[in-house]
């Protein structure tokens, strides 16, 4: 049974953010939440003080984005060709000819999940079954779920579907729940919900027994004492996977609440607490950049984000998330927002070459620029 909190109604007219630049600003804002965080990743905060102090910016030298931001382009390019219409059958052959019928990347592939994922692919199995490995929980889906949420911008429950379809092909149980709980949350800040609003969207579009739902409650309880009780509310101890959705969902949600929505300080708090930091940081910044758009990202930390650069999904190279974002606001329906319905749950130029179909489409129909 999914939680009976409600979903929030569309922003007012007057609304002062526009629907663009909170699309935008939820894809860019994964994207600077990815390139601050991985440095980050898989440390506890007590390596990242000794190391850095407490991060306030990035300290890498050529910040960029890694898995989470190749794959949310993926999916949302994916999302821009069939929208509404997206079925099994289509994430699917995607992962076919953009992932696992090519040459890898030096990443190769990624994470556990993506692993597992491309492993029963490429031994003829077939969606659901290729989901079934040992990181079907993963976070995996959870960084890809953000496009979801700006296609059905106030529609909580409609972003959830799509991510649930789009997460059939890698993921199960709580790895589907987590990427829900994210597309659901970005929906609802997309209309312009608050932040309490829009994490009782995300609760409302999974079961009130999981372990997503729980670890949800557990961060948002905490979120008022800061930081560490957030962390200390989530994290299993001498757990050795920091790539649990449920874990790094409650963090990212966790951090963002902790923050009332603020751009800087959600995406801040989630890296310097560690674990998939990457991951944590990339949710935080989509739901803060839905919250506030665009112009509330830090003018130094857009820039440096660039195309992608095709290191893990070479088929990914020189698209941008911005592109991504102004695809999903141009091919989303005028639709009403759901209306309490809360049971079923820098640069912006283009440098990489035309990649054909499946996306080739999308690309032609883009229109990149500020």
């Amino acid at each position: 049974m999914a939680s009976t909190a409600c979903i929030p109604p569309a922003p007012a007219p007057g609304d002062a953010v526009g629907l663009r630049d909170r699309a935008r600003g939820a894809l860019l804002g994964l994207a600077v939440g990815d390139a601050l965080g991985a440095p980050a990743e898989n440390m506890k905060p007590s390596e990242i003080r000794a190391r850095w102090g407490r991060i306030t910016g990035y300290v890498a030298d050529r910040p960029a984005g890694t898995d989470d931001t190749e794959y949310a382009i993926f999916s949302g390019l994916l999302l821009a060709r069939h929208g509404a219409g997206l079925t099994q059958a289509h994430v699917e052959t995607a992962w076919h000819e953009w992932i696992a019928d090519r040459e890898e990347g030096p990443f190769r592939g990624a994470g556990f999940s993506e692993r597992g994922t491309l492993e029963n692919l490429r031994r003829g199995l077939a969606a659901p079954i290729s989901a079934q490995h040992r990181h079907a929980w993963s976070d995996g889906l959870a960084m890809r779920a953000a496009p979801h949420g700006v296609f059905a911008a106030g529609r909580p429950a409609e972003a959830a579907r799509l991510a649930a379809i789009d997460g059939s092909v890698s993921h199960e149980g709580e790895g589907i729940y987590g990427g829900q709980a994210v597309a659901a949350g970005v929906a609802a800040a997309m209309a312009g919900a608050s932040t309490v609003a829009v994490v009782a969207s995300a609760l409302a579009v999974v079961p009130d027994d999981s372990w997503t739902a729980r670890c949800l409650r557990r961060a948002l309880t905490a979120a008022h004492r800061g930081e560490r009780a957030v962390r200390s509310a989530v994290v299993i101890g001498g757990y050795p996977w920091t790539d649990l959705a449920p874990e790094a969902v409650a963090l990212a949600f966790g951090a963002y609440a902790a923050a009332d929505g603020d751009f800087t300080d959600s995406v801040l708090t989630a890296v310097n607490m560690g674990r998939d930091a990457d991951t944590t940081a990339a949710v935080a910044g989509a739901l803060a950049g839905a919250t506030r758009g665009v112009d509330a990202i830090p003018a130094d930390w857009a820039r440096a984000i660039g195309p992608a650069r095709g290191t893990c999904l070479p088929s990914m190279a020189g698209h941008h998330v911005l592109q991504v974002a102004d695809l999903l606001t141009r091919a989303a329906p005028e639709a009403p927002p759901d209306a309490g319905n809360a049971e079923t749950a820098g640069s912006t130029g283009n440098t990489g070459k035309p990649p054909g179909e499946p996306f080739a489409t999308a690309r032609a129909a883009a229109r990149v620029g500020p």
